[in-house]
């Protein structure tokens, strides 16, 4: 069965392994890795700077607000509305190098960069997020790619596919999930929800059929959250597969081939590539998983690889969800043990998976699921009670997910508390075991 984050284990049956590790300098991660810096802003205001010293390494000066990447397609938002220079988030007080990372040695407590810099540290945080790889599928960057085969989880590719998107006018639309786990879970099913919206308004929904493949045996991992997304699939008319491995994709053909070789026909393949953690921990003995995550105890974020190595957001293996408002959570107790390993006290092992995430559906109108490791998400309200519905359509929701973007710059990057919003997730004014999972309003 998978995990919380989709992850499915290694050897389950119908999943494949990955191939050889890629050096394709064209698929890096575009950026983004909001859990650096709002880790290095939180430091920066808990130590003078004559106490501790903060260095900030990333291998370009781009930081993307990731969510809107989802909006680009559908010209909701423009690519310059999203970004902005990565050393402008940092606080007054921390070094920034803007620098690729060749590798860390765990044994000497270093980091050398690509330029042969060496850079010692006392405490190493792992903050560098996901990247893709759409080289790794069979097919995938071939015939087709930025054609009629696209990923809008690159700024590149949401750009491109807003063109093509606008030049659609009948055929089938797919979504595919290549594989677990990804960034933002829901965000491949709020491209189907939008897709259906931005098509109606333009009249010709009823010339298009959209398909929403994916490896899960449900549209989403939480069982609850999975019955109520696939309902609404139904109710816009979005066929789901689910149970699809794909093994390649064929752009002169239009197909998608799963390795039981089942086939899913498309005019137009909206792709969710394979995701790995970042190069340099490939190339840095015991960090890594196979996969290039790196392993960490999911209530501290304390590395496995070495006790004063811990890790944030995407770039581990962690059981959570791979999304922002996870990275604000782990952040608050990241931080804390970051102080108390320095200080030599134990560590704080309260973090407990928490998650939550807004949901577009279209017509202005965006569901809320909030949960952690051992919880589903319930109905009721976050965060306490009053605020927003959870598990049910609303067009505060939608509101709430604009609005997001302005705390992700101006309160979650600068490293400070949301109020009435902590860490562990609230189960004051939540529906404990309730059957109904979604309501409409």
């Amino acid at each position: 069965m998978a995990g919380s984050d989709g992850r499915r284990p290694s050897g389950e049956a119908g999943s494949r392994p990955r191939r050889g590790r890629s050096n394709a300098e064209a698929h890096r991660d575009p950026g983004g890795r909001d859990g650096g810096t709002l880790t290095a802003n939180r430091l920066r205001r808990a130590y003078r700077e004559d106490d501790v010293e903060i260095t900030v390494v990333d291998q370009d000066g781009r930081h993307v607000y990731q969510p809107g990447l989802l909006f680009v397609p559908f010209g909701l938002a423009q690519p310059d509305d999203i970004v902005r220079p990565r050393e402008r988030q940092l606080h007054s007080g921390i070094t920034y190098r803007q620098a690729p990372i060749d590798n860390v040695d765990i044994e000497s407590n270093t980091v050398r960069l690509e330029d042969a810099t060496v850079l010692a540290y006392d405490v190493l945080i792992v903050a560098t997020g996901s990247r893709l790889l759409p080289e790794e599928t069979e097919g995938l960057t071939g015939p087709g790619w930025m054609e009629k085969v696209y990923t809008f989880y690159s700024l590149e590719g949401a750009a491109a596919l807003a063109g093509s998107l606008a030049r659609f006018d009948g055929g089938k639309l797919v979504v595919n999930v290549v594989d677990m786990p990804i960034k933002c879970p829901v965000a491949p099913l709020e491209f189907c929800f939008l897709a259906d919206w931005y098509f109606h308004d333009r009249g010709i929904r009823d010339k298009v059929e959209i398909t929403y493949v994916t490896p899960l045996d449900g549209a989403f991992t939480k069982p609850v959250a999975s019955a109520a997304l696939s309902e609404l699939l139904a109710e816009k008319e979005v066929e789901l597969v689910t149970e699809f491995n794909t093994g390649e994709v064929d752009g002169d053909a239009g197909r998608l081939v799963s390795y039981d070789e089942r086939e899913v026909l498309f005019d137009l393949a909206v792709m969710i590539p394979l995701h790995g953690g970042a190069e340099y921990v490939g190339r840095s003995p015991g960090l890594g998983d196979e996969f290039d995550f790196v392993p960490a105890d999911e209530h501290t974020l304390q590395s496995k690889a070495a006790p004063n190595v811990f890790v944030i957001g995407d770039a581990s293996n962690l059981p959570a969800s791979k999304a922002g408002s996870v990275t604000h959570f782990e952040g608050e107790v990241m931080v804390e043990n970051v102080k108390r390993f320095l200080a030599g006290e134990p560590l704080d092992a309260s973090y407990d998976g928490h998650a939550n995430c807004f949901i577009e559906t279209g017509f202005r109108k965006a569901l809320l699921i909030d949960f952690n490791y051992e919880t589903e998400p319930l109905s009721g309200h976050f965060p306490a009670g009053v605020g927003l519905p959870l598990l049910k359509e609303s067009r505060l929701n939608h509101l709430g997910k604009l609005m997001f973007q302005w705390f992700y710059w101006h309160s979650l990057l600068p490293g400070r508390d949301i109020p009435g919003i902590k860490a562990d997730m609230p189960l004051a004014g939540k529906s404990h075991g309730t059957k109904s999972v979604r309501t409409k309003s």
